[in-house]
């Protein structure tokens, strides 16, 4: 598929317990994504896994995780993030069904849902999240423009196709957000991302690019390659560790959402600077 190379494996556990700060419990049902974003900060997996192969150049399916979510009463009322390192409806999802059948199988055990994804995908699933008392569809966004999207996450749905997706959630009573991110500086469309998605987004979230040593070459490659005239400007903002920007974007994004009349959940990273 694509040049993907796909195994199928049997996982030890399905439902693993979160570091993050907003979710108690993590969901991945695949190892690896097929989305090949070039700023992905997952790579990092590769350390307990084993893999060789680049990052984005395999998926691991774990065809025995909707056995595994099998639950006594743990889960309940407990937030369940689907996904912390890959994305929940990759296009391998409409074959397999990974995380459809881990939801039916979480439906009786009511935990708070919590999906974040990049695909258009999630549509498909909107009679098995609708069973959920509390449910949130988040849609990944960088730019809106898809020649700019294929280049940076090759894989990845369409932005028009994600916010279709982010419009029929919402219709469908689901509470739903959007998530820009990465901010790519003077490429990602803020104004007009938040004004097209605000009619079906309860909130926003944004997080900044952060550059770590597994994606900087890549970046950087994107931009000679297609946009050799913001180089001197990302060198500025990374290489002198210049937080400046992102101040005074923040501030821009604060402003753009109380226009729009909403929240505005800025997670903003200068370590890796």
């Amino acid at each position: 598929m694509n040049g993907i190379k796909v195994r199928e494996i049997n996982a030890k556990g399905i439902i693993t317990k979160s570091k993050l700060p907003d979710a108690d419990f993590v969901v991945n049902p695949y190892v690896g994504c097929q989305h090949g974003c070039i700023y992905c900060y997952s790579e990092f997996m590769k350390r307990f896994t084993g893999h060789q192969e680049a990052w984005g150049s395999f998926v691991d399916v774990k065809i025995n995780g909707p056995e595994l979510a099998d639950a006594h009463g743990q889960y309940r009322g407990k937030i369940i993030l689907f996904s912390s390192v890959t994305d929940p409806y990759q296009p391998l999802e409409a074959k397999y069904g990974l995380t459809r059948r881990i939801l039916e199988r979480l439906v009786d055990e009511q935990p708070v849902i919590e999906i974040l994804t990049k695909s258009g995908l999630v549509s498909r699933d909107l009679d098995v999240l609708k069973r959920f008392n509390d449910a949130t569809v988040g849609i990944s966004l960088s730019t809106l423009d898809r020649h700019c999207s294929r280049q940076l996450e090759p894989l990845a749905a369409t932005p028009e196709s994600r916010l279709d997706a982010l419009k029929c959630c919402k219709t469908a009573g689901l509470k739903t957000y959007v998530f820009v991110s990465p901010i790519f500086p003077y490429i990602t469309e803020l104004e007009e991302i938040i004004r097209l998605a605000a009619p079906y987004a309860d909130y926003f979230m944004f997080e900044n690019l952060n550059l770590r040593p597994t994606n900087r070459a890549k970046v950087y490659r994107y931009l000679e390659e297609n946009r050799p005239e913001l180089l001197p400007k990302y060198r500025k903002i990374y290489d002198s560790r210049d937080n400046r920007y992102w101040d005074d974007l923040k501030a821009e994004i604060e402003e753009l959402c109380r226009m729009h009349e909403k929240e505005a959940r800025i997670y903003f990273h200068h370590g890796g600077f």
